[in-house]
């Protein structure tokens, strides 16, 4: 058991939970492993996404490096991460997808959402933030709101929570060391913040579906592709989902 009764218990009610399960060596190990991955050019199979800040073009996204980072890949798929996962989920999970959201200083936040809509072929699933470096409020740490993951919520022609329901319920903000992982249902609404500070912000995210639905991880790359291909992006803001949920600026 990676949890405690109390805490799936927690997690069920309100639809997220933060825990600290890595000892200082893991912490700095991990750092180094999203080094490795931000220092990547853009050649291989990966995927990365940038957006322009007043600091210059910054890196904002990376996806699909599971397969090209051994290490990365048994963070993942191996231990504390899936294991939680599936507790909280009531079953064992599968990776579904992963990205690791940069936010570096300067960098754009996310517009209110729930990611359950932007994850197709699956019915169940659970996202999962793993802190690399200190998540504040100043520098566009998670919001969320409680107890509020039963079903979807009225979006806009985006895929984003509308303003009348957003305006009207409580945002509560999860600050996070380095190390913590917040666990959260695909239900959850959550947004955050543009980094205002001088200091990075960057996060591991995760996402596993229970393994019931099967292994969706080739197809939901292969979905995104499609996507991103055959349908035109219309606003000002740079695409990195299948919702229209950043709002960072286009590289021109």
């Amino acid at each position: 058991m990676w949890l405690s009764e109390g805490q799936v218990n927690s997690f069920r009610t309100g639809g997220w939970l933060v825990i600290s399960p890595f000892a200082p060596d893991e912490i700095q190990e991990l750092a180094l492993m999203v080094d490795e991955v931000q220092s990547w050019d853009d050649q291989g199979s990966w995927i990365h996404h940038r957006e322009m800040t007043d600091h210059g073009p910054r890196l904002c996204r990376t996806e699909n490096f599971v397969p090209f980072h051994a290490g990365l890949r048994a963070l993942l798929t191996e231990g504390v991460l899936p294991g939680a996962a599936g507790e909280l989920l009531g079953e064992d999970v599968l990776l579904y997808k992963e990205k690791i959201n940069y936010k570096l200083a300067g960098g754009a936040g996310f517009r209110p959402h729930q990611d359950a809509p932007a994850y197709p072929f699956i019915g169940r699933s659970i996202s999962v933030m793993v802190a690399v470096d200190r998540s504040t409020v100043e520098n566009g740490c998670l919001e969320v709101v409680d107890a509020m993951h039963a079903g979807i919520i009225p979006a806009d022609d985006g895929g984003c929570i509308t303003s009348d329901w957003t305006d009207s319920h409580s945002w509560h903000p999860v600050p996070m060391e380095a190390g913590d992982v917040l666990f959260f249902d695909a239900l959850t609404p959550h947004r955050s913040g543009p980094n205002l500070s001088g200091m990075d912000r960057r996060a591991l995210f995760p996402t596993y579906n229970a393994s019931a639905e099967g292994n969706l991880r080739e197809a939901y790359y292969a979905e995104k592709a499609r996507v991103f291909t055959d349908t035109e992006h219309r606003g000002d803001n740079v695409r990195i989902s299948l919702i229209n949920d950043f709002e960072g600026r286009p590289v021109t």
